[in-house]
């Protein structure tokens, strides 16, 4: 897997339902590297820290691969990499192979995979469409958050070098499939919950959907 683009966003003041508000998902690739931090990408724009940064979402990562399907479906954007918010865009990364807990090694930080990214209105606002939610739920790839084991910067053109496989099956699709999936499949759900890396937030809301 290799870097892409590393991607930055200002806050960008937006409509919603009558009202303004702010959001950091118009990100732009950046000609700097990115420095991954704790709880954030160092310089980007983080509003809403209730739903995105923090340990377990430090960073978005998103495959360049999909970028042709949704070029396909909203050909009429202004296209550029970070059009999905992510920070780095990967080429190479395959949500159905990679596992919860696989640990990476990007540029000089070392970084964890720690749960999919769940789309909101504001993908909705970035698309000009608030289809582009569910179908993003639909097509089952939705990219990856990841926490930060050792803070280091990223650059376009680094190498994402797995450094420890999870013991545990669990992709990143099975997880997020996980999410949305009604009734919720015990066998999945037995692995969520036996995942060190899944947040134990998440596995708090999931353990009443235990049979």
């Amino acid at each position: 897997m290799k870097i892409i683009s590393t991607n930055l966003g200002k806050p960008t003041t937006i409509l919603w339902k009558g009202e303004t508000e702010k959001t950091g998902i118009f990100k732009y690739p950046s000609d700097e590297p990115l420095f991954l931090g704790k709880t954030d990408v160092k310089g980007d724009s983080v509003i809403d820290r209730v739903h995105h940064a923090g340990v377990n979402k430090a960073c978005y990562l998103f495959a360049s691969y999909h970028y042709p399907y949704w070029k396909e479906k909203y050909p009429d954007l202004d296209w550029d990499w970070g059009m999905f918010g992510e920070n780095l865009t990967v080429e190479g990364l395959d949500e159905s192979v990679i596992r919860i807990g696989n640990v990476y090694k990007i540029g000089t930080a070392l970084v964890q995979v720690s749960q999919p990214r769940e789309p909101c209105y504001k993908l909705g606002i970035r698309f000009k469409n608030q289809d582009i939610v569910k179908q993003f739920v639909d097509h089952s790839h939705p990219g990856t958050y990841v926490r930060i084991l050792e803070e280091g910067a990223v650059k376009q053109g680094d190498e994402m070098k797995l450094m420890e496989r999870s013991d545990n099956p669990l992709t990143v699709q099975d997880f997020y499939r996980l999410i949305y999936a009604r009734p919720k499949p015990q066998a999945t759900l037995k692995l969520f919950m036996e995942n060190l890396a899944v947040p134990q937030y998440k596995k708090d809301r999931f353990r009443k959907y235990l049979v």
